[in-house]
């Protein structure tokens, strides 16, 4: 009997038929810059829109780009067969990285591999994907579905993102400007977001727990629920304080609090001649991140290190708008604190205890 492809693990029946399902969540996402282009071999997207009443007449632009992935936060994802949210995970964590720059975010390309086709579980993870470019206000122009049978196994797969914004070079938010007096205003974090689940998921192992378990300090909720909370998308609220101050460049630098914390993420844009101290105790750190540490036996270094705490996204700010920009943010739904001050020094992050 002759080979086919069905027989090696790929059934191209199946994989129209997932392939069928994706058109419109990707149109739900497409903004008037979008080029129509279905069936084609790449996404066209114009930079301005046509007509005056929304052009942005970029005078000097520059295009950001930047890629990620989820980690392993989708073996949670996998464990427990929730698969709508982790898209959410990665468009966040690319979208996240670009607003650090002071980009708009424009589109987003997705890469999704496979031990088998599933489309329903192909759906739902597109859908995550399509929900966060809608809350960043991206179009998702388009992607790759990859079935690889004995590269993944059957109920395994893995999710990149690449996503590309645009900004005004006179606007490019670098660090440069930040200076002594400045401060650090501290947007929280939705939880763990995408960082540190191959600890999570020891310390979880290691106390014969399972993704269904309720500890009681989480109110009823399962250690799934919690630790599958999508990480927050910070495009609106930094939309909004640009808006709010067409001419000033009230912020200074801008961190996205990955794996690393604060230490190993502000000082990437802090120049060379400033420090950034940074108050421990001015937020409340969230309960999910107290139960790792309780459970895990973790040193509060370590916590510092590999969580964000709490604080998704790091703001350095002129101290006279600092008050202003943390009530905006604040009316937006994202909380919003002075968590540090910055000093002279030579470039580095310090906690203040």
């Amino acid at each position: 009997m002759a080979a086919t492809y069905k027989d090696a693990g790929v059934d191209l029946d199946i994989y129209a038929e997932s392939m069928s399902r994706l058109p419109r969540l990707m149109h739900r996402t497409f903004t008037p810059r979008v080029i129509p282009s279905d069936g084609g071999f790449a996404g066209l997207f114009q930079l301005d829109f046509e007509g005056k009443l929304f052009a942005r007449k970029y005078t000097d632009p520059v295009l950001v780009s930047g890629t990620d992935g989820v980690g392993t936060k989708l073996k949670i994802a996998q464990q427990t067969g929730r698969h709508s949210t982790v898209g959410i995970d990665l468009v966040a964590m690319c979208v996240n990285d670009l607003l650090c720059t002071g980009a708009e975010p424009l589109f987003f390309l997705d890469y999704v591999a496979m031990g088998r086709d599933d489309p329903q579980r192909l759906e739902q993870i597109v859908q995550g994907i399509s929900d966060g470019c809608v809350d960043a206000d991206t179009a998702l122009l388009g992607g790759e579905t990859a079935i690889m049978p004995d590269m993944y196994g059957e109920d395994d797969y893995d999710l990149a993102g690449f996503a590309v914004g645009v900004v005004e070079r006179k606007k490019l938010i670098d660090g440069k400007m930040i200076g002594e007096g400045d401060v650090v205003l501290g947007l929280a974090s939705s939880g763990l977001h995408s960082n540190g689940f191959s600890l999570v998921r020891k310390v979880i192992a290691d106390a014969d727990l399972t993704w269904d378990d309720t500890p009681e300090e989480f109110e009823g909720k399962s250690l799934a629920d919690v630790c599958l909370q999508p990480t927050r998308i910070y495009a609106a609220a930094l939309r909004a304080v640009a808006a709010h101050y067409r001419v000033k460049q009230v912020i200074h630098g801008l961190a996205h609090i990955t794996g690393g914390g604060f230490e190993e993420n502000l000082d990437r844009v802090l120049p060379g001649k400033v420090d950034a101290i940074i108050e421990p105790h001015a937020w409340q750190i969230p309960t999910i991140f107290q139960w790792l540490q309780k459970t895990g036996g973790i040193e509060t270094a370590e916590m510092r290190r590999v969580f964000n705490m709490g604080i998704g996204l790091a703001a350095v700010v002129s101290e006279f708008y600092a008050a202003s920009i943390a009530s905006q943010i604040s009316d937006l739904g994202i909380p919003c604190v002075p968590i540090g001050k910055i000093v002279g020094g030579t470039g580095i992050v310090r906690y203040a205890d």
